[in-house]
């Protein structure tokens, strides 16, 4: 009698576990690929004849494309600001670029007390709440103190800087290099990277997927790439013969940013879990084309105004399993919407967002509400 009633106790936590798992896998994977000071027009995907893109080309035709979509500042640490935490960064006063040097004298907070207030809940925090592994590799650029740390807003792991830009390449005296642009593993521990940082940031977010391919997971993969300084390998840029100067450089770059993106792409490929993640890329803000040559055009204006140049960035979204190829959205959407979107695809209950100001998507991309996602979005400049 003992013996059935353990045999039955057994099959039924097997197949409690069983549905656990299978529960747990109808949660899509979701991983955020972002681009830094790239230009709108810098992509195959919208119009270059130049640029070498056809993994992010691949993407764009398996899903959405946003015509006008938009980012909530044009500089990066704001813009970023904004879209981990879904509402206007103004609203918790991250209004200006976390760069000393060039931040006004009447900031709340200057240098590396400048990051996302404590009080401000990351798409990590919530997505862990939904079971979600979390992983932020690459540039960080929301606060350099430890207190803001990605490992202490959400994410499980991390790899990557927690400053505004550094070399593609590993730094060979690190006593020279700043430490928030000294490439950091988890917390604390410094380690440059071997090989040029674009693809070193790809086999990360790879190695995650692999460890994490039975759990559902999101990546928040923010490359510098394109952003100065301006640092291709040669074999890259032996790809552009007919181009000269940073031109050059830059889509030797982008090539480099490219084929990191293919390369995660082509694991969740090689995995079986390509058909039910959600890939989002995406970009900071408009293109510096002062800096690194990037070209913004049809857009008027560039990085740091808030002409459409500055604002308007490349937006894509992949689900197969949900989202059908070629999809063309024109209405503005903003980088405030991807919090929702991927809470609500996770399971999650948007009602339960605290005061954001960002919309799930998902029903506006399945024909489910033909209204605007927006009435109305908003910027705002803040001056010295």
């Amino acid at each position: 009698m003992i013996h059935k009633e353990m045999k039955r106790n057994f099959i039924f936590i097997l197949l409690l576990t069983v549905a656990i798992n299978l529960n747990a896998q109808e949660k899509p994977n979701i991983i955020f690929l972002f681009s830094d000071d790239a230009g709108y027009a810098d992509f195959g995907f919208q119009g270059s004849k130049i640029m070498k893109t056809p993994n992010l080309d691949k993407l764009a035709k398996s899903g959405a494309k946003f015509t006008q979509g938009y980012v909530t500042d044009a500089t990066c640490g704001p813009s970023r600001a904004g879209l981990i935490t879904g509402k206007y960064q103004q609203r918790f006063g991250y209004e200006e670029i976390n760069v000393p040097g060039y931040m006004s004298a009447n900031s709340k907070f200057l240098a590396d007390d400048m990051g996302l207030p404590l009080d401000q809940l990351t798409i990590a925090d919530y997505l862990k709440k939904l079971g979600y592994k979390t992983a932020m590799y690459g540039k960080w650029h929301l606060g350099d103190a430890d207190r803001y740390h990605p490992t202490k807003r959400g994410f499980d792991e991390f790899y990557g800087f927690r400053g505004g830009a550094r070399n593609y390449f590993g730094y060979n005296d690190v006593s020279k290099a700043n430490l928030d642009n000294r490439m950091e593993r988890g917390f604390g521990n410094y380690q440059e990277p071997t090989e040029y940082v674009t693809d070193a940031l790809a086999k990360e977010a790879v190695s995650f997927i692999e460890k994490n391919k039975g759990n559902p997971f999101f990546i928040y993969l923010a490359f510098n790439a394109v952003h100065t300084p301006m640092q291709a390998t040669k074999e890259d840029l032996n790809k552009f013969p007919n181009l000269t100067g940073k031109r050059k450089e830059l889509a030797a770059m982008t090539l480099a940013l490219d084929r990191a993106c293919g390369t995660v792409l082509n694991k969740l490929k090689e995995l079986g879990l390509d058909k039910n993640t959600i890939v989002v890329f995406s970009n900071d803000n408009g293109g510096p084309t002062d800096k690194n040559a990037s070209l913004n055009l049809p857009l008027s204006g560039t990085k740091s105004n808030h002409l459409e140049g500055g604002i308007r960035v490349p937006f894509l979204i992949s689900w197969p399993k949900q989202i059908k190829s070629k999809t063309v959205y024109n209405f503005p959407v903003s980088t405030l919407d991807l919090l929702p979107t991927f809470y609500a695809a996770g399971g999650g209950n948007v009602a339960d967002l605290i005061d954001i100001d960002g919309v799930d998507l998902l029903p506006y991309i399945n024909g489910q509400n033909n209204s605007r996602p927006h009435n109305t979005l908003f910027w705002k400049k803040k001056y010295a």
